[in-house]
């Protein structure tokens, strides 16, 4: 009898609580850029990707866009000049959630992940169709996400997070 207990006590002491993460993966790949102005331009800062109850919103840096081919890719480090969050909301969010001056009481975030590192990678180049369209596509490269608690999303599958244009 003692031995069956001490292999409880061992048993308990020695478990693993991975806690109650359930989100294995983040994968916004397919999903476009979404942001609140009719139109962008450089001073544009916030865009961000709906996936019903799941949000991946980017922060870039003030003037990192600019109206002009560049030479080399322009990089964006994260947290400290841009900012990456991923959340999941009780319900369906639409683009009023992040567009609205007052954000709306419903539905409410039930978890929030911040960007601990990483960069933003930003090519910009004119469109062959229009000279006086920019067309700037964003990449995200080594991004590690972390909630309050410390949990980390393992499966990070948000490296092209889009192409939005600006004119001149």
């Amino acid at each position: 009898m003692n031995r069956v207990f001490l292999f409880f006590i061992f048993c308990f002491f020695n478990s693993c609580d991975d806690g109650d993460l359930i989100i294995e993966a983040v994968d916004f790949n397919d999903i476009s850029i979404t942001f609140c102005e009719s139109t962008t331009t450089i001073n544009s800062t916030l865009f961000f990707k709906l996936n019903s109850a799941e949000a991946l919103v980017l922060e870039l840096q003030s003037g990192i866009l600019k109206n002009e081919v560049s030479t080399d890719t322009i990089k964006s480090a994260i947290p400290g000049q841009s900012q990456l969050i991923y959340r999941t909301f009780s319900d369906n969010i639409s683009n009023n959630y992040f567009c609205d001056a007052v954000p709306p009481i419903t539905p409410t975030v039930v978890e929030e992940f911040e960007g601990e590192g990483g960069d933003v990678f930003i090519t910009t180049v004119k469109s062959e169709s229009d000279s006086t369209i920019y067309e700037h596509k964003i990449e995200l490269s080594g991004i590690s996400l972390v909630n309050a608690e410390g949990q980390r999303i393992s499966d990070l599958q948000i490296n092209d997070f889009g192409t939005i244009t600006t004119t001149e």
